[in-house]
């Protein structure tokens, strides 16, 4: 419990957790002692040496999600476009074959705005809510938003320009996404006005694919020059209260990214691609607390880690059985 507990305030802003001895597992102990022996150091090492001078770029989970992304908002302006009322709206309130769907950070909005609970509303945020909870929370980031898609883009641009040094990033406090859930929550209850919506980059691109360009997509333009030239994902790391919203979800959904210690090589190549790095503390040498441990709430599932660890150390799993993927 207190690993899951953890889990949440990291996903909150807190720095993970650093581990004593006493709360690692015998198993978490042995590993981690074995490893450290001079013939087991000098093999990391070399195989660490041989990994990264046969690098093979692997973009198989990428060219995925980005299907998954532009297919499922293709499908939003598709049936719009040719009035066949598969999708109705957009991702943050439709109706699929006239079943309601409603985003859960948007239905929140809305009941602490209006202070009603309209059916309609209940049912469609219990399906999503069920959904999500099964296929991990945070996999809406990575896998649906349109958003996302144009964040990921920004964040190869960022990264090349820090490599040139032309730029410089400018990380920031975690915990601010946490303070702007609060405060985006609180402008609703006392305004009576859905606030967030109005700045939501996920609700505006997505309202612009299906109906048209409008003037908030000046604010997306901004968000992401943001990120090209000052902090790397800037609005999903340090705003966007969807991905603390879903992140919740997650914390307890039967498909997860689970990490083995013992095929870790520690060489820190998942953390750096990663777009919630915090998640991955435990790929640090003597960081683990068990031989298994399934990656945090924050994760998006996104299976970045998955493409560049050579030893298969981080692997889909649905708790309770064997590989999913």
């Amino acid at each position: 419990m207190k690993f899951f507990i953890d889990e949440l305030r990291t996903m909150l802003g807190s720095a993970p957790q650093k581990w004593s001895k006493d709360d690692h597992s015998q198993a978490a102990r042995d590993i981690h002692t074995f490893k450290q022996t001079p013939e087991q150091r000098k093999l990391r090492i070399a195989s660490i040496h041989e990994e990264l001078g046969n690098k093979v770029k692997n973009y198989r989970w990428r060219i995925q999600r980005w299907a998954s992304i532009i297919i499922v908002n293709m499908i939003f302006v598709l049936s719009y476009w040719f009035d066949v009322q598969l999708v109705e709206g957009a991702l943050t309130a439709s109706r699929f074959v006239g079943f309601h769907l409603a985003d859960l950070n948007s239905a929140l909005q809305v009941v602490l705005a209006y202070k009603v609970i309209l059916i309609n509303l209940v049912i469609g945020v219990v399906t999503v809510l069920l959904i999500w909870w099964f296929v991990g929370g945070r996999s809406f980031c990575s896998w649906v938003c349109p958003y996302h898609l144009l964040a990921e883009i920004a964040e190869m641009l960022h990264i090349k320009l820090v490599d040139k040094g032309i730029v410089k990033d400018h990380p920031m406090r975690r915990s601010t996404r946490t303070v702007m859930w609060v405060v985006f929550a609180a402008l609703a209850f006392i305004t009576g006005y859905t606030v967030f919506e109005t700045v939501n980059p996920v609700g505006i691109l997505s309202r612009s694919l299906i109906y048209g360009a409008g003037f908030g997509l000046v604010l997306v333009a901004v968000l992401l020059l943001i990120e090209i030239f000052y902090s790397r994902r800037f609005w999903c790391r340090y705003i966007c209260p969807i991905g603390l919203t879903y992140g919740f979800v997650g914390s307890i959904s039967p498909v997860v990214i689970r990490y083995d210690l013992n095929h870790c090589l520690h060489e820190g190549e998942c953390r750096n691609v990663c777009m919630v790095p915090h998640v991955l503390e435990m790929t640090k040498k003597n960081r683990a607390h068990d031989e298994i441990i399934d990656i945090g709430a924050d994760c998006t599932r996104c299976a970045m880690c998955l493409e560049v660890c050579p030893t298969g150390a981080l692997n889909f799993k649905i708790r309770g059985t064997g590989d999913l993927i």
